[in-house]
């Protein structure tokens, strides 16, 4: 079956997508966005076609339209780590949008997504490096130490220095998130331990309240039988 004119659009819209989304989006974030919208609308209208492609090109299309679509929502995450986590789970197109493509553009998108991630979290990482040798050093008990502490450093050649300090950097960023964790276990517990005490001094007082009602309407039951039966006795008869 020919190829028809609504899919030719398509493609072409779809292979203009990918090399937008090639490309450091700084001043094409809103084309892209636009663009993929106007993308999603077509596939919806190609899948309506009396001339629609077969299942199997339909479902590399939708994936490569979602992929799209995860790849613009992972932009918008306001963390690099965030947005490398999300690339993780986006999954490009299976098969080449146009001829000349040797390898499918989705995938190639999706490498360089994630190469850019990473270079966004090394940059934050080693923001956070810069001031570890002034944290480090407000950590040091006395003058001697320190300057024993700098002649070593100096001692050591920088790279090794600097992956030094990305590891004690990302080893204190965990201790900080595994304390955070033990905090918030912590304030569970408590909160559940306080709703369950709460919950059964609720229930004891329900209790008890409907033990003495129990008691009083046994009670007035009572009397209401004595005044019944001495009501009943002719006059003059004692009981």
């Amino acid at each position: 079956m020919a190829t028809s004119r609504l899919e030719i659009n398509f493609i072409r819209l779809l292979s203009r997508c990918e090399s937008l989304a090639s490309e450091k989006r700084n001043e094409t974030d809103w084309r892209l966005e636009k663009y993929v919208g106007a993308l999603e609308e077509m596939l919806v209208a190609l899948k309506k076609s009396p001339s629609k492609p077969t299942p199997e090109i339909l479902t590399d299309y939708n994936r490569k339209v979602d992929f799209l679509k995860g790849l613009l929502e992972a932009d918008k995450l306001p963390s690099p780590a965030e947005k490398s986590l999300a690339n993780q789970f986006l999954a490009p197109g299976r098969t080449p949008t146009i001829s000349s493509e040797r390898t499918p553009a989705s995938k190639t998108v999706h490498i360089q997504s994630k190469a850019r991630c990473a270079g966004e979290m090394r940059k934050e990482l080693m923001s956070t490096v810069r001031h570890f040798p002034l944290s480090a050093t407000n950590a040091v008990s006395s003058s001697g130490s320190l300057d024993t502490d700098l002649r070593h450093r100096k001692s050591i050649p920088v790279d090794e220095r600097q992956s030094a300090a990305e590891l004690d950097a990302i080893l204190q960023h965990h201790h900080n998130l595994q304390e955070k964790l033990a905090d918030d276990m912590l304030n569970l517990a408590r909160n559940l331990k306080n709703n369950t005490l709460a919950a059964q001094k609720f229930i004891g007082y329900g209790s008890q309240t409907q033990k003495e009602y129990s008691c009083r309407r046994a009670a007035v039951g009572g009397r209401a039988g004595r005044y019944s039966t001495a009501s009943s006795q002719p006059a003059g008869e004692t009981s």
